[in-house]
């Protein structure tokens, strides 16, 4: 159960997520809380000795914004209580969270001034606290610009693919940029190509791809059809609680960071 999400009262998610009731009666659009799913710190944000879990909420009112919001939970008498919630701000995307002392950090892409709430620009790092029960912002730090050069020297493991995730993808592909170039595995085969950007400050085009030519079982070679299908229909990156999303015709790949 959640407070202080909009002009809403104490909101109950079942199974992560609540759906309140038209704001216009009769209308279809319903406001909507889910918990998102792939992001959790845990640390001693108050200074009390014991550890809090700081969870991501994503609140939309039923029109085009979708708000996050940290929620700050803890333990008092045995019991799962919020202790301070804030407001992150529409469709910010958040690239990696740490807890710093009594802070929490994010590394953030958001829209900055002059940007649509569709096409963030602007990289920043903000640090909020916890103030007479709420999580406020404390710090902000704009760290630059979105390109193609953010994605430079970064390496990525394949996550979820046409509806497959994790352990469930047959192989395990992955993709690293370095210097206008792309290269990585499809689970079976190597790849290389070239990627260059787009339109926009988050739109890339990438290809022509070359592989290698083994043959490996029928499921991985299903996967690396599919994989390099959509791989050369990208048309734009965005972040999800540190993991790379690439979006294009044919849907999206999502990938986590590689660590060796």
């Amino acid at each position: 159960t959640y407070t202080g999400i909009e002009d809403q009262g104490p909101i109950t998610l079942s199974a992560g997520k609540w759906e309140g009731p038209p704001l216009i009666e009769g209308g279809a659009s319903v406001p909507t809380l889910w918990l998102s799913g792939g992001f959790r710190l845990t640390g001693d944000l108050d200074q009390d000795g014991a550890d809090e879990a700081v969870a991501h909420l994503t609140y939309s009112s039923g029109g085009t914004g979708n708000f996050g919001y940290l929620a700050v939970m803890g333990r008092e008498g045995g019991e799962v209580v919020q202790k301070a919630i804030g407001l992150v701000g529409d469709r910010v995307q958040i690239r990696g969270a740490r807890i710093d002392g009594g802070s929490v950090v994010l590394e953030v892409l958001q829209a900055g001034p002059g940007d649509g709430m569709c096409c963030p620009r602007q990289l920043a790092t903000r640090t909020f606290g916890i103030r007479s029960g709420k999580l406020v912002e404390t710090a902000v730090q704009v760290t630059g610009t979105a390109s193609l050069s953010t994605l430079d020297g970064t390496e990525w493991v394949l996550r979820k693919l046409d509806g497959q995730e994790g352990e469930a993808l047959p192989g395990q592909a992955t993709l690293a940029f370095a210097s206008g170039k792309v290269s990585g595995s499809t689970g079976c085969n190597q790849f290389q190509g070239t990627v260059s950007e787009g339109e926009s400050a988050t739109s890339l085009v990438i290809g022509p791809l070359i592989t290698t030519r083994k043959a490996c079982p029928e499921p991985v070679m299903a996967q690396e059809h599919t994989f390099l299908e959509n791989l050369g229909k990208t048309e734009g990156f965005q972040f999800l609680f540190g993991d790379l999303v690439l979006i294009g015709a044919n849907g999206a790949l999502v990938f986590s960071p590689r660590i060796d």
